[in-house]
């Protein structure tokens, strides 16, 4: 495909990841329409921090993921469509469930009513490992059985439902990117990789943690960008669901022991009951096959943990002041 003045909406474009999305786009010569969430203070939350040159190529819409008048204002004209924008935090998702089903499953709603009445050309739709739940077998494939253990997850999972069900009724063109655990620069500190780096270098040599022994599959962030332009790019992918992972598992704790040995810095780690998640309610253990989207798409994982784990430290090293490092993040 050729990206050159393709017209891309990208909701959630003010976060972590859909920043990453905006500025690989922006390289690729796409004209972007960048959805940000209104605020009275006119803050575009991480795209307040790119280059002027880079903003000056960006055209932003302010509105409300829930909002389905202003969703389909925001879509009309464009040709794809980059779903990004959802809560995230899986603390919150116990705290204000009716939230998450107002955002992740009305706002996904929205979209694709929107794109079924403008006849958008594709919808790239954001979905999580977490709906999987613990692995009942790794790696982990997209047949694997949907078992969300959070309210967080329940409503992503139903998303992913809803989303395939427009899909085979009315032939909107959908695709679901699931991507495992995403992480790098921009991240904010309710995801545990930041969590930690930011603990020790704000001079902590006892860091809080929740459960250090569950596994996780990490990906850095240009790994799930470039899975992001794959599927787009890739006509014969619609309909479909497809992982994006490393295919490494990887325990906290042994995070913390790479994060350690990369900053030079001997800690020790004390349980913090605040931070455990309801015993059911805890994924134990995901890892990530990502042979479908690899023989469809050719994607593979670029960047390696450690390497993505150096170039995090490094920059959440130069922009520490832009992190609460006194207080948990939900």
């Amino acid at each position: 495909m050729n990206w050159r003045n393709k017209k891309v909406l990208i909701t959630g474009s003010e976060g972590f990841i859909g920043s990453h999305l905006l500025e690989r786009l922006i390289e690729e010569g796409v004209q972007v329409r960048a959805f940000v969430l209104y605020n009275s203070f006119n803050s575009w939350g991480w795209l307040d921090t790119l280059e002027k040159n880079t903003l000056k190529k960006i055209k932003i819409f302010s509105g409300d993921i829930r909002d389905p008048h202003g969703v389909y204002k925001a879509m009309e004209g464009v040709d794809i469509v980059f779903h990004l924008a959802a809560l995230i935090g899986i603390p919150f998702s116990y705290h204000s469930p009716d939230v998450y089903v107002d955002t992740n499953i009305k706002g996904t709603l929205n979209i694709l009513q929107a794109a079924r009445k403008l006849k958008t050309n594709k919808i790239i739709l954001t979905s999580t490992s977490e709906i999987y739940g613990t692995a009942q077998y790794v790696p982990i494939d997209e047949e694997h059985p949907i078992n969300p253990q959070s309210p967080y997850a329940a409503t992503k999972a139903a998303a992913d439902h809803l989303s395939l069900s427009f899909y085979r009724s009315f032939n909107t063109p959908v695709v679901i990117l699931r991507p495992f655990n995403t992480f790098g620069p921009r991240q904010s500190a309710r995801a545990v990789i930041p969590t930690i780096i930011t603990q020790i270098l704000c001079g902590k040599r006892v860091i809080s943690l929740g459960s250090i022994s569950t596994v996780r599959d990490f990906n850095y962030v240009s790994n799930t960008v470039d899975a992001f332009l794959a599927v787009a790019k890739t006509k014969e992918a619609l309909g479909d669901v497809y992982n994006a992972g490393s295919d490494r598992e990887v325990t906290i704790k042994e995070t913390v022991e790479i994060i350690a040995r990369i900053l030079g810095i001997k800690i020790a780690i004390a349980k913090d009951a605040s931070r455990l998640r309801p015993k059911k309610s805890e994924v134990g253990r995901l890892k990530c096959d990502f042979k479908k989207i690899h023989k469809l798409c050719g994607w593979r994982p670029a960047v390696s943990f450690e390497k993505g784990l150096e170039l995090t430290c490094a920059w959440i090293k130069n922009n520490l002041s832009k992190y609460k490092t006194d207080c948990y993040n939900i």
